[in-house]
């Protein structure tokens, strides 16, 4: 019996000591190793934040039997970090370390790419807003206080993540510095500092950039020691470029693009297979490594899309949606582009790739009734004072919505211009609708109309419609940012209204209509289930707005297209009945909703 002990405790000691392997993944001047043998990373990209957390294992399963052997992965700051020094690492979809392990658990690696700036049409490019309270503030650079916030960061996330390295038995291989540095600045002393902060905290494997493949990008971005990653590198003369930069560390492909991102307004970006699979079949036949930015890309719930901009004037705000025509779609199912790419990827690796999981349910939802019973004019909080408008990131605010309201002095109609409205804005003279106003473009004024009261009442309500997350405007605060102008004149003494519409506001609605019913109206409806599964919301009888179900936000719709359909994963519908509410800055009278069960 002693033995028998003996050897089961043998047994189990070994299965753990097997469970947690070390491994050492290096850098040799042409090639990745893995434990010192050549490893070629076939890396899929998938954001654990944009993915129900009952989903993920199925989304790492859907990479993995497409052929590729690593996750990368973006890490989003602010959706761990909404205030400062307060960070959630275990609500919803927040705990990255499960994540991580989840990997680990199906046979992949992992490429973490933890920022602090990531991009990823994700708001503000995953820097928390709370930094715009200060007025002036500098990002991406060596400026003390926004270099305090992303030490608490860096120190935080590290804790959770230097564990689950390759050195210590885990998934990780890489971790990548900072995000396409050289396309925003050349702060040399920023980028070596960030290196040496993870270093401090315990980050012991290799780390690696990603830049455009242009001499610039590459200097700029670059940091000494580090792999260079290729945002795309797909041809012979990008990888030379890579080596001119520094022909001591291995070059790969960190994003090579099956699908592309859309922004309101657009047609759907669908660029198709052929491109892709020429550029893999590259890849593949020269032996590089390379990352499919984005194998899924998931859902932009919430508030969280963010924005491009590539001028003063411009604004491009980014669908909920962030299917982003991917392999695998947004709902989690595979594409022909995956088929086409499981295919090519079989033919050139070892290893075997196993069968494509089962597809996910979906339910289609018979239209429903959806009533007005409240205005935002009848759930106005107190105001604040001030004597001129304030961007709601001064106010400690970083989503949502915010109301302007004067009286107006002196000129009480003509020409007013809003200096800056970020992003969509109702102009309301005595709660009647004049104009809208969207910042895109630049044509800021409208025209006001006379009145026949004594002191008429302005109202100017706006919608922050996520910031921007690329390039040099990413200074974005929201509402009004300057000042408002009556034929030149300055209006003052507002009051401010702060309506971020989180879940906790939404729940406390309550029955209002139809007294001073008008444009900006809260619509709730419902509908019963006897299973549950995913659907899609068709909201295209509705004009633009945010909807919530059973109290989670889906995120933002607009009918300017091309989105008319929000995701609603199965994991935040009930079975039986379900509760939904709208917001809408147009629409005024009942209409419907119905589940199907395709985004288009």
């Amino acid at each position: 019996m002693k033995k028998t002990v003996l050897l089961f405790l043998f047994i189990i000691s070994a299965g753990i000591a097997g469970a947690q392997q070390r491994h050492v993944f290096s850098l040799s001047k042409t090639d990745f190793l893995l434990d010192g043998k050549p490893f070629q990373i076939i890396s899929g990209e998938m954001h654990p934040a944009r993915i129900p957390k009952m989903y993920w294992r199925q989304r790492i399963q859907m990479a993995k039997a497409m052929g590729c052997n690593t996750i990368a992965a973006y890490v989003f700051w602010n959706y761990l970090e909404h205030q400062p020094g307060v960070f959630d690492f275990t609500t919803e979809n927040r705990n990255i370390a499960e994540f991580i392990g989840m990997c680990k658990q199906e046979g992949m690696w992992v490429l973490l790419r933890p920022g602090p700036y990531v991009c990823a049409e994700w708001d503000f490019g995953g820097l928390p807003p709370y930094l715009l309270k200060i007025p002036d503030i500098k990002i991406r650079c060596m400026d003390p206080r926004y270099m305090a916030a992303v030490t608490r960061y860096v120190t935080a996330l590290s804790q959770q993540v230097k564990g689950l390295q390759c050195t210590s038995g885990g998934p990780i291989l890489m971790v990548q510095v900072e995000n396409e540095y050289g396309s925003y600045a050349n702060d040399r002393d920023y980028i070596k500092t960030l290196k040496k902060l993870w270093v401090t905290n315990g980050i012991n494997v290799p780390f690696y950039t990603a830049d455009g493949p242009t001499a610039f990008m590459l200097e700029a971005g670059g940091v000494d020691g580090a792999a260079i990653g290729l945002d795309s590198g797909s041809s012979d003369a990008d990888f030379d470029q890579a080596a001119k930069q520094n022909p001591n560390v291995p070059a790969f492909s960190s994003e090579s693009y099956p699908g592309w991102l859309t922004h309101w307004t657009e047609k759907w970006q669908k660029p198709g297979t052929d491109g892709i699979v020429k550029e893999v079949t590259y890849l593949l036949e020269h032996k590089r490594s390379f990352n499919l930015y984005v194998v899924h890309g998931g859902t932009n719930f919430g508030y969280n899309a963010g924005a491009n901009a590539f001028s003063p004037t411009q604004f491009q705000p980014d669908v909920t949606s962030y299917d982003y025509d991917a392999p695998i779609n947004e709902q989690g199912a595979p594409t022909p582009k995956y088929f086409a790419l499981r295919n090519l990827i079989a033919k050139h690796v070892k290893y075997k790739i196993p069968e494509v999981p089962k597809p996910i349910p979906t339910v289609e939802i018979p239209a429903f009734d959806m009533a007005p019973f409240t205005t935002v004019w009848k759930e106005l909080p107190a105001a604040v004072k001030s004597p001129q408008p304030v961007p709601m990131e001064a106010l400690g605010q970083y989503s949502g919505f915010i109301l302007y309201r004067t009286k107006l002095i002196g000129h009480k109609s003509g020409s007013l211009t809003i200096t800056e409205p970020h992003d969509y804005a109702l102009v309301l003279l005595n709660g009647k609708l004049v104009d809208t106003v969207y910042r895109d473009g630049g044509k800021w004024t409208v025209k006001l109309p006379k009145s026949d009261v004594k002191d008429p009442q302005l109202d100017i309500l706006v919608e922050n419609m996520g910031h921007i997350n690329f390039a040099q405007y990413m200074i974005d605060r929201k509402g009004i940012t300057d000042r408002v102008t009556l034929n030149g004149m300055t209006l003052t003494n507002w009051q401010i209204f702060k309506l971020p519409m989180d879940e906790k506001f939404i729940a406390s609605l309550t029955n209002k209509y139809p007294e001073g019913f008008h444009d900006g109206v809260y619509f709730k409806g419902g509908f019963e289930l006897s299973k549950v599964a995913d659907t899609y919301l068709d909201l295209s009888n509705f004009k633009k707005g945010v909807i919530w179900v059973n109290g989670h936000n889906l995120g933002r719709y607009w009918n300017v297209g091309p989105q008319f359909h929000l995701y609603c994963p199965a994991n935040w519908l009930l079975k039986g009945k379900n509760s939904v509410t709208v917001f809408d800055m147009h629409q005024e009278t009942k209409t419907t909703i119905k589940g199907v069960s395709t985004l288009e």
